[in-house]
């Protein structure tokens, strides 16, 4: 279709998201930014999290994997069920109980400096990695289904859709993005059953035929039992509980919408409704991802990377100019909750974890200032990662985004868990040692374990078929990988811990 018309929708879809900052981004100071002034209502952060959490990888890459993967990422949903359940009923009332602005202050009213910056340092390289392969993954799709068509470089297009994101976030911070998630997530969900009702509508089909035909070819196969497959139930379940406390629970960005809410009851009644929509709406991506694929096989689509399945049909195909504008306003939808919501937190973190602004003496306007540098020097290393993602050209995101997760996230998982179930001390100079010792074995691991997943990530040949076999004998770790990498981390610290001369709590904090 006119790539002209999709840009016009696209700048118009912005210009609207500019209203929305402007108008919540008023008499905004550096509270507002940080914790919405502690006043969110908490409908709105559970809804605009749907979309904070499923990014434009799931609404490409979730639908793509079903080809190869069946519904089997829904083993993963039910695990996050688990883990949102363990954020509502113990971690949300550890923040409220400490009136937390940043999460990681527990760390160090629990073990100290260092410990602290440890966890601030481990969520900025983790949010960092993560949301830029994100957004590389949608500018990616803009770029070779609308801009390459235009004549616009690859640079240009990152670069004008992260000064979009600045224009909206700059001043009002999360109090602005409660809003503006809610609207996108509005636009996400209603392109995604849009999207459903012309495919099945083109297929000839019903909802209930079109489930009869997916499971004639397996793809609604749900739990896999092969215990030495990545996608074994039990690890998946379990890998994905664990991710959801991680990536979730322990991530300044989805907490930081959350402690927003003035109350602990309401916050908790956010994580819950959140958690209950989230179960339904990656349904419908895996359903979406199946009919996606028939309609591939009766119309002879072939030899298309998982990814570009989506924007493949959407944008190529007989529906007409409707279908294509429907899922460019729902993949920018996605895309921009994933990424504000990033570059905001990161901020956060940076200006109250490391810069220690909420403690600083410097007056609001100065604090402005630095806060404005840091957001827009964390804009400059996104827009430089997305142009590391483009070299590197990788194809199913949403693997990578899981694996890099299960590294970066254990020595979180390791530290709050150990501080929430120990009384024990640890000794601080050896924090630094143990948090990189551990994701560095649990690397090894899993290099050992999948050697041929690197192989084709690194383009290297890595050796290590024959030994990978004789230690593991076919068994391949999927998403336990973060429970491996956080049971290492809390081994490792209790082994330079000693127990407390005081009467702790259950929370390590006395």
């Amino acid at each position: 279709m006119n790539p002209t018309i999709l840009l016009i929708f696209v700048i118009a879809y912005f210009g609207i998201l500019l209203g929305v900052a402007w108008y919540t981004s008023r008499k905004s100071d550096n509270n507002s930014f940080f914790i919405g002034n502690k006043n969110s209502n908490w409908m709105l952060v559970a809804f605009g999290m749907i979309g904070t959490s499923l990014s434009g990888v799931t609404f490409v890459s979730v639908p793509g994997g079903v080809g190869s993967g069946n519904f089997y990422y829904f083993q993963v949903v039910l695990g996050y069920l688990l883990g949102y359940l363990v954020i509502a009923f113990v971690l949300l009332p550890l923040y409220y109980k400490l009136n937390l602005t940043s999460i990681y202050t527990y760390l160090e009213k629990r073990y100290g400096v260092t410990a602290y910056k440890v966890g601030a340092a481990f969520f900025i390289l983790s949010r960092t990695i993560g949301a830029t392969a994100r957004l590389y993954l949608v500018i990616n799709i803009l770029q070779l289904f609308i801009l390459d068509k235009m004549g616009i470089p690859f640079f240009v297009t990152a670069i004008v859709i992260l000064l979009m994101i600045l224009l909206y976030t700059f001043e009002g911070g999360v109090k602005t993005i409660i809003y503006t998630d809610t609207l996108q997530t509005t636009g996400m969900l209603v392109g995604l059953v849009a999207c459903i009702f012309v495919i099945i509508k083109s297929l000839g089909i019903d909802f209930s035929t079109a489930l009869q035909l997916m499971n004639d070819k397996g793809y609604t196969k749900v739990f896999n039992t092969d215990y030495k497959a990545g996608s074994f139930f039990l690890k998946h379940i379990l890998g994905g509980m664990f991710i959801a406390i991680a990536m979730t629970g322990l991530d300044q960005e989805m907490m930081q919408k959350n402690i927003s809410v003035k109350t602990l009851k309401d916050s908790q009644k956010n994580m819950l409704t959140f958690a209950s929509v989230l179960i339904l709406v990656n349904f419908l991506f895996l359903f979406l991802g199946g009919i996606l694929y028939l309609y591939a096989s009766s119309k002879g689509i072939g030899n298309v990377a998982p990814d570009d399945l989506f924007p493949t049909i959407a944008l190529n195909s007989t529906f007409g100019a409707s279908i294509g504008i429907v899922f460019i306003i729902a993949l920018i939808s996605a895309l921009f909750p994933s990424v504000d919501g990033a570059i905001t937190s990161l901020t956060s973190s940076y200006c109250i974890d490391i810069l220690k602004m909420n403690k600083s003496s410097l007056d609001e306007s100065e604090k402005r200032k630095k806060r404005l540098k840091v957001h827009l020097t964390f804009a400059i290393i996104f827009f430089l990662l997305v142009l590391v993602f483009k070299a590197m050209n990788d194809k199913l995101i949403i693997d990578f985004i899981l694996k890099f997760a299960g590294i970066t996230y254990g020595p979180l998982l390791g530290l709050f868990s150990f501080g929430i179930l120990t009384k024990r001390v640890l000794k601080e100079k050896f924090i630094w040692f143990i948090c990189i010792l551990a994701p560095t074995l649990s690397l090894v691991i899993d290099m050992l374990s999948s050697p041929e997943w690197y192989e084709k990530k690194l383009h290297i040949s890595l050796g290590l078929s024959s030994l990978s076999q004789s230690c593991f004998s076919g068994y391949k770790i999927g998403n336990e990988l973060v429970i491996i990498n956080g049971l290492l981390t809390f081994v490792f610290l209790f082994i330079i811990s000693k127990k407390s001369s005081t009467n702790n709590n259950i929370y390590g904090v006395s």
